[in-house]
């Protein structure tokens, strides 16, 4: 795994200190610390991290809901929570925030390691599925415009569907055009001719 910019927010200075150095041994570049969730926030807005190794229980706002509001204003990265309890209510909420790895104090490297390469690695996942349902629902988008276009050329000309569609098809083919494309111009030409009739 190459080396990470990885935030910390952490109100305890001595167990801070303690990731700064482990954080180096491991490789990656702290940044911080943050003494609290919305000093973690300000740090992220000005420079954004890879990666957010946030303490649960902060004073202001805690790890949690620094991690979800970030994750609102488009900062979402991987998240990796430290807590001092093993709570399972701290463990619901974790998964709620989209947290990727939990870890309960004292750390270890071992574990800090282990979380990073997790919560790294979820989060990939978590891109590639979420850029796959855009995908899909780009897919769909674009077979509404073609159907709309279809259904513009069968009432200008009163041919059918499937020659309606093979007329996209070819003028996609003459103009070196995708057929989502020619289907878009069929649809603000008429857009026009609408306009011009008024």
């Amino acid at each position: 795994m190459s080396a990470m910019r990885i935030l910390i927010a952490e109100d305890d200075p001595v167990i801070a200190i303690g990731l700064i150095a482990r954080l180096r041994a491991l490789g990656h570049e702290p940044l911080g610390p943050a003494s609290d969730g919305q000093h973690a926030i300000e740090l992220a807005r000005e420079d954004p991290p890879d990666l957010y190794l946030f303490d649960v229980d902060m004073p202001r706002v805690d790890g949690l809901t620094a991690a979800r509001l970030l994750a609102e204003e488009g900062l979402r990265r991987p998240i990796v929570v430290i807590t001092g309890v093993d709570d399972p209510d701290v463990v619901e909420r974790s998964i709620a925030s989209g947290v990727s790895a939990y870890l309960t104090k004292p750390i270890d490297d071992r574990a800090l390691d282990a979380g990073i390469r997790l919560a790294a690695s979820r989060h990939d996942e978590f891109k590639a599925l979420e850029a796959e349902v855009n995908r899909a629902q780009q897919a769909l988008e674009d077979r509404k415009l073609i159907e709309r276009a279809k259904g513009i050329l069968i009432a200008a000309t009163g041919i059918t569907e499937p020659e309606a569609f093979r007329r996209i098809q070819r003028a996609a083919r003459d103009r070196n055009l995708k057929l989502v494309d020619v289907a878009q111009r069929i649809v603000d030409q008429r857009a026009l001719l609408e306009r011009g009739e008024e």
